[in-house]
């Protein structure tokens, strides 16, 4: 298993996580990929996006059936410009390459938004530091992992 998807599964255990890290055999950059190989609902992903508000860093965990507003979202965080971070942003922050972002597992905490679309499904896949490793959540752990705040974050 990749180190960062390693260190996932670490911190999942210690925070009492009962679901595991799962390797695909293909990468899942998108919730679509993610989805076809699990078999479920595009919903049931929880895209792990990190944005840049005001320059701090801002990762919304959002359904794979949603796009992110992010006009609602800096409402939201009170920002006065929320925009999509840069591959480069994302991994300086997170550890993580885009398409493998884990909602835990930073070098430090993240502000974090958990979209309450994920609450309609039971059973919720998250990525886990690296493209080919997920875990199944609930959307209720993704709030208690991640000192989230639950929120409308678009369509």
């Amino acid at each position: 298993m990749h180190p960062n998807a390693e260190n996932v599964a670490v911190l999942l255990r210690e925070r009492g996580v009962v679901g595991s890290v799962v390797e695909l055999p293909d990468p899942a950059p998108t919730a679509a990929a993610a989805a076809a190989q699990l078999r479920c609902e595009v919903g049931a992903i929880a895209n792990s996006l990190v944005f840049s508000a005001d320059g701090e860093p801002l990762l919304v965990l959002t359904s794979g059936a949603h796009r992110v507003d992010t006009v609602q979202v800096a409402k939201l965080v009170d920002a006065q410009s929320v925009t999509r971070a840069t591959p480069e942003f994302v991994r300086k922050v997170t550890g993580q390459p885009i398409g493998g972002v884990a909602p835990i597992g930073h070098p430090k905490p993240l502000r974090t938004l958990v979209d309450v679309w994920l609450f309609t499904f039971d059973v919720v896949w998250a990525a886990a530091g690296h493209p080919h490793t997920v875990f199944p959540t609930t959307y209720d752990e993704l709030l208690r992992i991640t000192g989230g705040t639950p929120a409308e974050v678009g369509q």
